[in-house]
């Protein structure tokens, strides 16, 4: 019997290669059938003990660009979200927008004054009486949780928030949001969901996290297009857009960036795929407590 193949995650964790668990990864992104088995076929004879799952995404993404951009794309997207950087503040933005797309008005970046202090809030989102106070934790390495550290402090500061009676009077509901791209320890989950605040991460909520809202809302970040190149994403991001569907119709924006017109009608078409479910109604945001 052939031994298994382990392969080495991010975290530098070993387990057995999953075959189901590329072929899903590729069925997520939208690849045919066709195209699945030719991935599969071409990958696995690849395989060597302890390959890094990096590599194995890179293997199949090389394969999958050739023949499929908008798959591409979004078999790229947890590595897109990662280059939301380096700063971090393009990943806030990207945050806004996924309010914004629910009818709140969304301000970055702004100073709140507490009971005792002031304090720097990433996103506040308003919509009549509601506010909603996000603090973004980004992470442009694989494999690092926000820990526990992370949701103890970040309510601490949301309570003195809360404790300034001037800022109470203006809300009748207030919510306080953690916000990564990466993933939450189980202890930073039972804390949140102890102290009723709503974390958002790349797998959490179940079937709501930030992987599921992107598919289901099609807000997709411009850093997953492969049409792009990384000096234009940055190009672009320096000029505050983050969502694909804010630059793919814009031939004279493309055109700045120093895409040439061939170029341009490839990022249209790849955008164009990548945003077609895009519509102007909304998908809740679920409430994980």
């Amino acid at each position: 019997m052939k031994p298994s193949i382990f392969v080495t995650k991010s975290t530098g964790k070993k387990e057995p290669f999953s075959i189901e668990k590329l072929r899903h990864s590729l069925e997520r992104a939208k690849a045919d059938p066709e195209e699945i088995k030719r991935i599969l076929a071409f990958v696995t004879p690849q395989l060597y003990q302890g390959i890094s799952t990096k590599q194995i995404h890179r293997l199949a993404f090389r394969l999958l660009r050739k023949s499929s951009r908008p798959s591409a794309a979004r078999y790229h997207l947890k590595k897109g979200i990662m280059e939301l950087g380096p700063s971090g503040f393009p990943f806030e933005k990207f945050v806004a927008k996924i309010f914004e797309h629910q009818n709140y008005t969304t301000f970055t970046d702004q100073i709140l004054q507490g009971k005792c202090v002031s304090h720097e809030i990433d996103v506040v989102a308003r919509k009549q009486k509601e506010v909603v106070l996000v603090e973004c934790k980004y992470r442009n390495t694989a494999g690092i949780a926000v820990d526990i550290k992370t949701p103890l402090y970040i309510h601490a500061r949301f309570e003195d928030v809360l404790a300034n009676s001037d800022f109470k009077k203006q809300f009748e509901k207030v919510n306080g949001w953690v916000a990564t791209n990466a993933k939450f320890t189980t202890d930073a989950i039972a804390y949140g969901r102890c102290q009723n605040m709503n974390l958002l991460s790349w797998d959490y909520p179940i079937q709501n996290g930030l992987k599921d809202i992107i598919d289901n809302m099609g807000l997709y970040p411009l850093t997953c297009l492969t049409s792009l190149t990384k000096q234009e994403k940055q190009w672009l991001m320096s000029r505050n857009y983050v969502l694909v569907n804010e630059i793919y119709k814009n031939e004279l924006l493309l055109s700045q960036a120093g895409i040439t017109l061939q170029r341009i009608s490839q990022v249209t078409a790849e955008g164009s795929k990548l945003c077609e479910m895009l519509s102007n109604k909304t998908i809740p945001l679920k409430n994980n407590l």
